[in-house]
């Protein structure tokens, strides 16, 4: 249904710092950049693809309320561990450790952090792998 979505954020090299490393846990890589001025921006996705998420530089830029948040599909269960310990290492806060929820289904594993600017973000795998 999607064909891809776009966060406004602060500050383009923090931001930057951060998705280089969560989004390369789960395969994914910067696949365009355009870094000069006022409306800098990176494209993520599978290299050789299309971007399928986008970090644009917005001033002012706000996170949407908790009601929102965005779910990276991860190929495994060791991807969603390394995706929590590398936004944790990488200016992220922690949202939910990586870990099954039952509630959700009984092979949904996923880690929920916040980026640096605050946006609800999560990797996940729903197949018992």
């Amino acid at each position: 249904m999607l064909h891809h979505i776009s966060f406004g954020i602060s500050n383009i090299q923090r931001s930057a710092f951060f998705y280089d490393a969560v989004l390369a846990t789960l395969g994914y890589t910067r696949v365009w950049e355009d870094l000069e001025g006022d409306d800098a921006a990176i494209g993520y996705g599978i290299t050789g693809g299309g971007d399928q998420f986008t970090i644009k530089l917005r001033s002012p830029s706000y996170a949407p309320s908790a009601g929102f948040h965005l779910a990276f599909a991860a190929p495994n269960r060791a991807a969603v561990d390394a995706f929590y310990q590398a936004a944790l290492a990488h200016g992220g806060q922690d949202h939910g450790a990586a870990g099954l929820r039952p509630d959700y289904g009984p092979h949904y594993y996923a880690a929920f952090v916040l980026d640096p600017d605050g946006y609800h973000i999560e990797a996940v795998i729903t197949q018992a792998k």
